[in-house]
């Protein structure tokens, strides 16, 4: 076991002295690394961040009962017992029709309008908050309560729910697709980079083999140069990612003021960085592997 510790931290060492030798071809390596790696990250965050606004949204969506013009407070009364005691509902609100008709005449443009009507020709109605954010589920709501006695009409507006829904399982497939070529492309990174480094030290390997090293002996300071290389090139590129979300949370104030809201990109949380920076080492570490081993492999059995 002690060998073995040795023969790892000499492995690192040796790649530690490369890696100080020639500091700026190695930083531009990881950098490349980052960028690469910074696409696909950025379309995700983004995806993850569209999706979290669109399920507040879809939270924050209402279906209006309106009740029949014959309807009396105890068919009221049992329409919001039915609405407490469902479990898709999340929340309800009653709006009398005198409550409607005052929200009416406040509108500067028709209140002479409203004031001149013999009566008031509007429904006794319930607000109500479906507790799924699913657009099925809450267009399943829609048609049930459309079947309650003394409810003439349920109204929801469902298909911006269904559109944005489409739209994130679309940008969803183009981040999978564009971190899968990414990835491909990070691969040939690798591969050409230790390739690289093995066609320079080819005398240096040629020595190690004449003298009896095994083909574990001479991979192991690639691998580690590949790994550390990815690894490097996954936390750049997550630190540009929340580089990216404080200039975009500095620019959204303004933009929100507009529609009277507040909005906040959310940062990568602590398990993305992780999985991020582990596969891009894992990478690393495949690439670098392929390049030694293509030469090992070329120059016969070791």
């Amino acid at each position: 076991m002690k060998a073995w510790f040795n023969q790892h931290r000499r492995a690192l060492a040796v790649t530690a002295g490369r890696a100080a030798r020639a500091p700026f071809a190695h930083l531009f390596q990881v950098l490349v690394i980052g960028v690469a790696i910074l696409l696909p990250l950025l379309l995700h965050l983004a995806v993850q961040n569209l999706q979290r606004l669109g399920g507040t949204a879809q939270a924050d969506a209402r279906i209006a009962l309106y009740l029949a013009p014959e309807a009396t407070g105890k068919d009221a009364d049992g329409i919001a017992a039915r609405l407490k005691a469902h479990a898709q509902v999340a929340g309800y609100r009653f709006v009398s029709r005198e409550e409607a008709i005052k929200d009416l005449r406040r509108i500067h443009d028709i209140a002479d309008l409203v004031d001149a009507l013999p009566k008031n020709p509007l429904p006794d109605a319930f607000i109500v908050r479906a507790r799924s954010t699913d657009p099925g589920e809450i267009d399943a709501l829609r048609r049930e309560a459309a079947q309650w006695p003394k409810v003439a009409l349920v109204q929801l507006d469902s298909t911006w729910a269904a559109r944005l829904d489409a739209g994130l399982r679309l940008a969803r497939a183009l981040a999978a697709g564009l971190a899968a070529l990414l990835a491909v492309a990070l691969l040939a990174i690798a591969f050409n980079t230790i390739g690289l480094q093995v066609a320079n030290r080819r005398e240096e390997i040629e020595v190690c083999r004449l003298i009896g090293a095994t083909h574990g002996f001479i991979r192991r300071p690639f691998l580690y140069a590949g790994t550390l290389q990815g690894a490097a090139g996954g936390l750049i590129a997550c630190a540009l990612a929340a580089l990216c979300v404080i200039w975009v949370n500095r620019q959204l104030p303004g933009l929100a003021a507009l529609y009277g809201t507040e909005l906040v990109v959310q940062p990568m949380p602590l398990q993305d960085v992780l999985a991020v920076t582990g596969f891009a080492a894992l990478l690393g570490w495949l690439g670098a592997w392929l390049a030694v081993s293509r030469h090992l492999w070329r120059d016969g059995p070791g």
